[in-house]
């Protein structure tokens, strides 16, 4: 409806109520459809804090049907406000995904990425004269995921903690192999789209040979798996530097470990996240699943 006819429906709506003339409950309700939000069916959506008092907007995309005795598969998809919807949309269409569980994890507010709270979150500590925007709390990010977020889906769900995966992008996916490096047995499957590895000097070079090492000296009954997916319009480095580490990653299938890497024709940095959902719902809900 044009704003000047929305203007002079509401005019109209509020000359009658001072007339006391009746307003129908279906005309009434037939203006609130055309000014209320989109919301989407099959939803959970709640606000949660940081040890720093930090707030977050938690959205879950609920499951269909009885769990199993596992219980439902989770996936976490970070900067939730721009991508959760995509994710959502193919949990609650797609038959074979609708026993599963998306945790959108995003910030209060209406923009898709919060540039300033996930430049903090996803990234390293920086030197004074290069922390702006603030950086550095990756540590504390991490903290509230497997600390506050996981624990408080599990008490609200039944979830299976065997199978619960993280997906990021960009400074997100750099983040998620943070995480994979830092505390391999967190999540089942890490999909890292477009990651950011030439940040701050390369810095997750250093951390890659510490977790091989790990995983050697003490294999996981459940050894995760790492899907590092880039866009066609990336730059050429970062398609070499995310085919590398997969390749430097390969041997650790000996102990179980998966690794992976896909280059996706036709988009971009910014669009390959919309264009890799089915990739993502296939790598960390089907088992065996081969890219």
């Amino acid at each position: 409806m044009p704003l000047h006819s929305l203007m002079r429906g509401l005019a109209v709506l509020g000359v009658l109520g001072l007339l006391g003339a009746p307003i129908s409950t279906s005309a009434a309700s037939a203006l609130a459809d055309e000014t209320a939000s989109v919301a989407l069916d099959h939803t959970r959506q709640w606000q949660m804090h940081n040890a720093a008092g930090e707030a977050y907007r938690i959205m879950i995309s609920l499951p269909d049907g009885e769990p199993t005795k596992s219980g439902f598969p989770v996936l976490y998809v970070l900067d939730g406000n721009g991508y959760f919807p995509a994710f959502h949309a193919a949990r609650d269409t797609v038959e074979r995904y609708r026993d599963t569980i998306i945790v959108g994890i995003g910030y209060p507010g209406a923009d898709a990425l919060n540039w300033l709270r996930r430049s903090y979150d996803f990234s390293p500590p920086a030197p004074p004269e290069h922390d702006e925007p603030p950086q550095g709390g990756q540590d504390e990010f991490l903290d509230f995921i497997e600390k506050r977020l996981m624990p408080r889906v599990e008490a609200e769900l039944p979830v299976n903690p065997r199978q619960q995966s993280l997906f990021g992008h960009s400074f997100g996916g750099m983040f998620a192999i943070y995480a994979l490096f830092k505390r391999p047995a967190l999540f089942a499957h890490v999909v890292a789209a477009s990651p950011t590895l030439w940040w701050d000097s390369h810095y997750l070079l250093p951390l890659e040979p510490g977790f091989a090492e790990a995983l050697k000296a003490k294999p996981l009954k459940n050894p995760p798996s790492l899907a590092l997916i880039v866009a066609e319009g990336d730059t050429p480095q970062e398609s070499q530097e995310a085919q590398a580490m997969a390749e430097r990653l390969a041997p650790l299938s000996s102990l179980g470990m998966r690794s992976s890497y896909a280059l996706v024709p036709g988009v971009d940095h910014e669009t390959v996240p919309f264009k890799i959902v089915p990739r993502v719902m296939r790598e960390v809900f089907e088992a065996g699943y081969t890219p």
